[in-house]
């Protein structure tokens, strides 16, 4: 669960907005507390207008950390979005975090960590990848996306790439990709993490427990409040006494043993 007492809400600088993709935009904002604080897997909550439309709270990955300078990537499907995408330089932007649960690197039993993502997927993987390294891990990514245009590579290590129309890369799925890739090689001791659409982190879950790999997946969804209070973003336990648990609060990123998918 996240530590509250960590949280900051903050009026942060905006640095800038590029392009990172066809319509995919990276929004990059400076917090020296909470570039500090973030681990991979953790979000954070834009309120992108000082209006109240629109009301809620959006939530993103931390995708990049550079000094104080934190970077998230979106691509423009709202009201909110459209104006994460006309922010300038100098802007002020409303954030809240680090919120949810990262990616559990510290659990002991592995050598290897299999990155896969689809689509915005991508947006906790870089900090994953660094976050490996540093422990000594071998990296294996693999990428995908509905075409090549909207395949988002950037500070990846050497990713193994797939497009559903077959314009770079594997023709076909990401997870076709990783379960034909890992089982004809050799990993050592691996550990999965995967980051997607929920249909694709519903195939990883089959993988993972068909090979008998360990596997924790980041879900996606609307996490309003990211604290838990407004009870919006509920996901089904597996074998546990409360029947739901938070994707914001004890998620976004969950073992595949502890929920259904």
């Amino acid at each position: 669960m996240n530590d509250h007492s960590k949280i900051v809400i903050e009026l942060c600088p905006v640095e800038g907005v590029r392009t990172a993709g066809e319509g995919i935009f990276a929004l990059s904002f400076s917090s020296a507390a909470i570039s500090r604080t973030i681990r991979a897997g953790q979000f954070l909550n834009l309120r992108v207008e000082e209006s109240c439309q629109p009301l809620l709270r959006r939530p993103f990955s931390a995708y990049r950390i550079e000094g104080d300078v934190i970077e998230v990537v979106f691509n423009v499907v709202g009201r909110g979005t459209a104006a994460m995408g006309r922010k300038r330089k100098g802007d002020l932007i409303d954030i809240m975090g680090p919120l949810g649960r990262p990616f559990d690197t510290d659990v002991p039993g592995y050598d290897s960590g299999i990155l896969i993502g689809g689509g915005l997927g991508v947006a906790p993987l870089p900090l994953l990848t660094s976050s490996l390294l540093k422990k000594g891990k071998q990296v294996v990514t693999f990428l995908g996306a509905r075409t090549s245009s909207v395949l988002v590579t950037e500070h990846l290590r050497e990713p193994h790439l797939a497009t559903d129309d077959g314009t770079r890369g594997f023709h076909g799925t990401v997870v076709d990709l990783a379960s034909a890739t890992l089982r004809a090689s050799a990993v050592s001791r691996p550990r999965i993490f995967a980051c997607g659409p929920t249909p694709m982190l519903r195939a990883v879950a089959a993988f993972a427990r068909a090979e008998g790999i360990p596997c924790e997946v980041s879900l996606e969804g609307p996490m309003g409040c990211g604290i838990g209070i407004c009870q919006g973003c509920p996901v089904e336990r597996a074998g546990d006494e409360k029947r739901y648990a938070l994707m914001c609060k004890d998620g976004p990123t969950f073992d595949i043993r502890t929920i259904k998918i």
